[in-house]
């Protein structure tokens, strides 16, 4: 056979190379998704099923290599595996870890009781600046405001009109307009108080099972009654 002729029936001979690479790079994959998870399960200290590693540091290995190195940990012991139910729950061996003694526990419970301290005031400040926020927010624009005294000087001027005419004695409304006032107020007065008891049963609905106080939940939910202007609908 000269050079530039070849044996087709050798040509499996060829590729052994490329085979044993990519079962290297497969093998190298699943060591590093071993250690990566292995590492996390031992920083973290916590019970975590495939779903919760894979949510938390696992998207870029993927589910199911994230199941594979769990379950190749656990055969080799750097897991503890247990099972409730179709769930599988995996920890991180215990023995590796120093023993704790019961001072360093208090300790940690005392610095865990300090801290929700804190975040409760913290969620407090929340509260109020969102409140704060909330009441900014119902303010009248500097644009908005310009607009309505462009509004309200005409009408000021009318209804000085209005007064002189009232002050000559003249009549400026007929019986029928005045009782379509009357009428139109009886049903805006009935309107109002209508919505109010709506309003009130609503929120005291919501009441019934909301831990803090009614106070509290206003603020909360920026509701603004009547009594906080010192306003009430007027009598029929």
């Amino acid at each position: 056979m000269n050079m530039y002729q070849y044996d087709f029936r050798d040509k499996a001979s060829l590729f052994p190379t490329s085979r044993t690479t990519s079962a290297a790079m497969s093998k190298t994959k699943e060591t590093a998704a071993n250690q990566l998870v292995l590492a996390y399960m031992i920083k973290q200290n916590r019970p975590y099923s495939v779903q919760d590693v894979f949510q938390n540091a696992g998207k870029d290995l993927g589910k199911t290599a994230v199941m594979k190195a769990m379950e190749s940990l656990a055969s080799e012991g750097k897991l503890k595996e247990k099972v409730y139910g179709k769930q599988k729950v995996y920890v991180a061996d215990q023995s590796q870890y120093p023993a704790v003694n019961d001072a360093e526990i208090r300790s940690m419970d005392e610095k865990i009781s300090q801290l929700q301290g804190r975040i409760e005031l913290k969620q407090e400040e929340i509260r109020k600046l969102e409140s704060e926020l909330h009441k900014f927010n119902a303010l009248v624009s500097t644009v908005d405001a310009r607009a309505q005294l462009g509004q309200i000087y005409p009408e000021i001027e009318a209804l000085k009109a209005k007064l002189g005419k009232l002050k000559e004695g003249r009549v400026l409304i007929s019986k029928e307009d005045k009782d379509k006032v009357v009428k139109n107020r009886e049903k805006y007065v009935k309107e109002w108080r209508k919505r109010k008891r709506t309003a009130s049963d609503i929120l005291n609905s919501i009441l019934e099972g909301y831990p803090k106080t009614k106070k509290q939940l206003f603020e909360e939910i920026g509701v603004e009654t009547d009594e906080d202007y010192n306003v009430k609908p007027p009598e029929l």
